[in-house]
């Protein structure tokens, strides 16, 4: 007899999420991901999960993702897709697969910036979550061009490098609750990743304080 997909075993250890081997997402917690290559980069992370995904897209746009460029990340089975045909409900459906607390990873890929009350509504849902279910969730929201949505614990831009001869990408924390803002240069060999550290790009949307924190950090 096949085991059940999702179950509400004893809660998995508290701990951040880790991918490209030391970058960090803080669990419970909703993250921007922005720039051409979002998608790429939430793969990343689904890659250091284990269960589904549940991926949730606006039901009015056609795109979606291509389940041969999946595979060289994550198995595409895993994938769970939620397409609302109302804009009001691809929020809440971010906040139910949260409140449940039963897959570590909720994906909202958005046409739009949320506003900051839906943003901490995104927070209290994964706190619920981590409370009363099994794993202690995180909600990643891919949001067009570069980014802006207010109140996510982090934002990060992802762009491919067009002039790199192989598949390579510049990645940047871009905000961040508790750390400065960095760059790294992404390359791949293979299946694996190599991650280096790169230049900070100059970002027009920062305050003074946080140029500041950037140019510390070059």
């Amino acid at each position: 007899m096949s085991s059940p997909l999702i179950t509400r075993a004893r809660p998995s250890p508290s701990r951040d999420i880790t991918f490209l081997k030391e970058l960090t997402l803080a669990p419970s917690r909703a993250h921007e991901f922005c720039g051409n290559a979002r998608h790429s980069l939430a793969l990343m992370v689904a890659q250091e999960t284990q269960g589904p995904v549940f991926w949730i897209h606006p039901g009015w746009i056609p795109d979606q993702l291509n389940p041969d460029g999946v595979c060289r990340f994550i198995d595409p089975s895993r994938l769970i897709f939620v397409t609302p045909n109302r804009a009001e409900d691809l929020l809440w459906s971010v906040e139910e697969v949260l409140r449940a607390g039963i897959v570590p990873l909720v994906v909202a890929d958005i046409p739009g910036f949320p506003s900051l009350t839906s943003v901490r509504r995104l927070h209290l849902a994964a706190e619920t979550g981590t409370r009363e279910g099994r794993e202690r969730p995180i909600a990643l929201l891919l949001t067009p061009a570069d980014g802006g949505a207010q109140g996510c614990e982090t934002r990060w831009h992802m762009a491919q490098d067009y002039k790199a001869d192989a598949p390579a990408w510049h990645l940047e924390r871009r905000r961040s609750r508790s750390l400065a803002p960095k760059a790294w240069h992404i390359t791949r060999d293979q299946e694996r990743f190599h991650l280096t550290r790169a230049l900070l790009k100059a970002d027009s949307t920062q305050n003074p304080e946080q140029r500041a924190q950037a140019k510390a950090v070059k």
